[in-house]
Parts: structure tokens; sequence; C-alpha cells
């Protein structure tokens, strides 16, 4: 096992005629993968754009071989509506790599703020492009003007491992729909500021934060992964102490939950997505359908706007990002965040207390049986629900947000790890309550992996992800699944492997219907189907 969303290779006349004929063109599948193998795709629907004009710049081009930073100066473009009034703006990056690398994680900062994370996937030898499309719009006041630009996707080049990572990153803006749009009231939509407490990989510790004393929404963005190559990513197999497994935990075992806490007060907490990285557990589950959100990392969001009385006080406050679960000193964590705020108009200074918390947990319990099939059951669970309010120009608003977590993890596994089998399950429930308003997000993660190495030595991985969401009135269903094999510690021309993944993803919405079915065999595309 070691480490590796939206990614756009279906496009212009290929995908119309996807969608024309509901099926890939008919090829012939090899007995195992050979040297090259169909680039990466995903079943998630593209970036809506509007009809309107458009303007595109680059913001990064680079060859990542190494840790070195790409720097650069970024500079709004003219011509498509006044810079931080645009309808759209849309963050793509294409890239290539051919040859033998590992998944590699990476970022992109705009003037401090993370605006994009992303991992890589693993090359065939004679090469692959992909693409990444994110909707970065809520950006929109720090693209405004001219800002610095760090990049970096962190690479090894040598004998063994020779890809390059060559990419480039461009944005393009989409000027208002409408004479009126660039003059709308954009309360609702995005963000007046966007304050970066870290940058890069960094976990957020201690970062000093200073509100715009009329605040009247504050919302922290967190891009949460457990990465490095180590235990932490893959966090939710570790064990307790008393288990005996190649990946121990602390007491918590596999538990996991993200807080963002204020002046040492735990503002926020969320169940981190149990990514996978196009070289876990099998690499070839995922040389074609990476994982759900492998290639656009999503943030976690918290609304911390309970807590703005307390943060409209025109003084400095401490913020600290953790991740619960992880053992004292262990690291193999990453937290960049990002604080985003809604400013009232017509008041300059904007009063307002918290007047209700409750934290319950997190309450964790693990029970591990040991024998010829070693068991762990780790069950756990965590409720926040903070109220405040704040007397804005409009009236007094009064804010409620309750979160609960839940977490269940089946692992089971032999003394040699041959067999080594394991389900999760998470949910992450809000409720963002605004003068009687109740705003609802529901997510469930699955994962569900069974690996065994035979007397071959013959690698099998049966994996399932899934993403389920229920936000609003719409309902997003996003599950992949695989199964490969290959031979371990052999040259990579006498693995022999095989695989077969495939990827569903579902979308309903009030006047909106997606249904996009992806399947592979041996790095060959053989299904692309849209329904609805």
């Amino acid at each position: 096992m070691r480490p590796g969303r939206t990614v756009t290779v279906l496009t212009g006349a290929l995908a119309a005629l996807a969608l024309c004929v509901g099926t890939a063109s008919a090829v012939t599948v090899p007995t195992e993968f050979g040297t090259d193998y169909h680039d990466p795709v995903t079943a998630a629907p593209a970036v809506f754009t509007p009809h309107t004009k458009s303007c595109s710049v680059t913001v990064a081009e680079a060859k990542f071989k190494d840790f070195t930073p790409y720097t650069g100066t970024y500079t709004p473009p003219t011509g498509c509506g006044t810079p931080g009034r645009w309808s759209k703006v849309v963050l793509r990056m294409d890239g290539n790599v051919k040859g033998r690398q590992y998944d590699r994680l990476g970022y992109l900062d705009i003037g401090g703020v993370q605006v994009f994370r992303t991992s890589t996937p693993e090359p065939s030898q004679d090469g692959i492009d992909w693409s990444v499309e994110k909707d970065v719009t809520e950006y929109e006041k720090t693209l405004s003007s001219a800002q610095s630009v760090d990049m970096l996707i962190g690479n090894v080049v040598n004998d063994t491992y020779t890809g390059i990572l060559d990419v480039k990153v461009t944005l393009t803006f989409y000027a208002p729909e409408g004479p009126a749009a660039d003059h709308a009231d954009r309360t609702s939509s995005a963000p007046d500021q966007v304050i970066p407490l870290s940058d890069g990989d960094s976990v957020t510790t201690g970062a000093s934060l200073t509100t715009p004393r009329n605040s009247e929404r504050i919302l922290a963005e967190v891009y949460a992964t457990g990465s490095g190559g180590g235990c932490e990513e893959f966090w939710y197999s570790a064990t307790t102490p008393s288990a005996s497994y190649s990946c121990q935990g602390g007491d918590d075992g596999p538990y996991r939950e993200v807080q963002v806490s204020v002046d040492g007060k735990v503002a926020g907490i969320a169940s981190p997505y149990p990514n996978v990285w196009t070289g876990g557990w099998s690499p070839y589950l995922w040389s074609v359908i990476p994982s759900p959100y492998a290639f656009d990392v999503r943030p976690l969001t918290f609304d911390l706007t309970p807590f703005a009385g307390l943060l409209n006080d025109g003084r400095a406050h401490k913020v600290d990002v953790s991740v619960v679960g992880v053992p004292a000193g262990q690291t193999g964590w990453s937290a960049p965040t990002n604080i985003l705020v809604w400013q009232d108009a017509h008041k300059s200074v904007v009063t307002g207390a918290l007047t209700s918390y409750k934290k319950a947990g997190p309450a964790v319990t693990n029970t591990f049986t040991d024998g010829s099939l070693r068991h762990l059951v780790t069950d756990g669970k965590d409720r926040l629900k903070a109220t405040g309010y704040l007397d804005t120009s409009h009236g007094r608003v009064t804010t409620t947000v309750e979160r609960t977590l839940t977490t269940a993890i089946d692992h089971r596994w032999t003394p040699d790890e041959n067999t080594d089998d394991q389900t999760g399950e998470w949910t992450d429930h809000q409720a963002v309550t605004t003068d009687g308003h109740v705003a609802r997000t529901d997510r469930t993660y699955t994962l569900d992996g069974r690996a065994t190495i035979d007397s071959a030595n013959r690698l099998r991985v049966i994996m399932s992800v899934g993403d389920h969401a229920h936000i609003g009135a719409t309902r997003i269903d996003d599950t992949y699944r695989g199964d490969a094999t290959f031979t371990l510690g052999v040259a990579r021309e006498d693995r022999h492997a095989v695989a077969t993944t495939g990827e569903r993803y579902r979308l309903r919405a009030p006047g909106t219907c997606y249904d996009h079915t992806l399947a592979t065999e041996q790095g060959v595309l053989t299904k692309d189907v849209h329904g609805c």
C-alpha cells in the first residue's frame, strides 16, 4: 500500500460522441495490463459554465521532478466584467507523465489562499494525460487583484522513478450574465474575504485570526488529508496498541475526527473523507478511474457563525486545527485552512454573543478479539451544538449549528496479514438554523476493502469507495468499485496484472438529473453510459 476530481478527459467531440452513443467504442481487451492504458476518467459531472464571454489566464506551468515549488505572479484578466464580480471562475489543471512514478500530493496557493489540492495518477510506461476542473468562484475576492502564486507537487525522479509531472494550471473567468448581475447583492454567494491561516502542507496550529468587525457569516475550510506514505495515509486501518498489526494507532485505534478550535474551545467538528490515492491498496485499481476526490481534494467546511460575536471584537484570536486520534508525536496529516467571511454591507461593527454551547464527545470504543483471525470493531461518535446571535443592519440574527458524527469500522486480518479485510462507514450530519430556516447537509462515506495474498504471491484487492450526500434538495451518490490482481515482488512486466473497475455517479436535484456509469478492463475503457 502506497500513497497516490473532477477529471475531464472525454471533452469536445469525444464527449458528444459518448453522450450520443452511450458506450465506449468496441475494443479488444488485453489479457493483462500492457505498457499503455486509457487516460484517467471519472463519472463525475463537468463544472457547469454560463454562456457568457470568458477570459483565461495561465497561473502556473511547471515540470515537477523534485520538491522545488513553482513561484510566480497572478494578474486578473480584463474584459470579462469587474474583477471580483464574475459569474463563474473555473480552475483547470492539465498534466502528463510517463514511465514509472508513485502518486504524489500537491497544492496551489494564490495570495496565500489554498485554492486547489490534488494528487496525481500513476503513469503507464508510454505515458498518460489527465486534467482536473474545479469551480473556484468562492475565491473571486482573492482573484480580483494581483497575487503571488505558489504551487508544488513534490516528486522524486531518479533511475528507477522516471516520471516527471508536467502540469499547466489556468483560470477561466466568465462575465456576468446581465447588467444587473454585476451589481447584485452577493451576500449569499462568494465571501467578501478569504483569510489564509496556513499555506502549503502545514497543519494550522496556534494561528492568529483577526476578522472584520462587521462579519455576519464565518466559515472555515480545511483541506485535511492523511498522507506521506505512512500509517496515517491509511488511518482507517490503524489498530489499538493491544492489537498486533503493522499499522498501530493510539488508544482510539482508527477513529479520526477533524476539529477547529477558537481560543481553546472546539468550534467545529467533521469526519474526514477516507481518501485513497492512486497507489493505495493496489495501483491497478486506479489506473483509469481514480477514487472519488483523489484529483480534487474537497475541503471540510465548518460553520463558525455562532462564534462571530466573539470574533468581531477587533482582537486577534487563536485558531487551531487538530486531528483527534493521531498518536501523540506522530505526523502524517496536512490541514491547510482558509477562513471565509461575509460582511454586513451597511454596518461597520456587528456585535453579538455565543449564547449556548454543548459538546459531547468524542466517545470511542474499540473491541479486539485475538485468534487465527484477528478482529477489531471500532465505534465512535461526537456531537456539537452552538448558538449565537448578531445584531446586524437587518436586525438580530440567531444561528444554531448542530453537527453529529459517527464512525463504524470492522477490521479482520490473519496474523501474517495475507488476509486483510475491512469495512468502514462514517456519517456527518449538520443542521444550520438561521432565524428558523434550516439548512441540512447529510453525508455518508463508505469503504470496503478486501485484500488477500495467495501461495503464488498474487495480491488480489476488491474495493468499494463511496460518497453519499443529501444537501438540501440535492442528492448525490458517487460509488467506485474495483477488483485487481497482480504478482508481488517481480518486475513490472512480470506482474501479470488484471483489473476490472467501475464508477457510477448519480445526482438528483429539482429540475436536474445526472447519471453516468464507467467501466474498465485491464486499462481499457469498456463502458461509458449516460442515463437520465
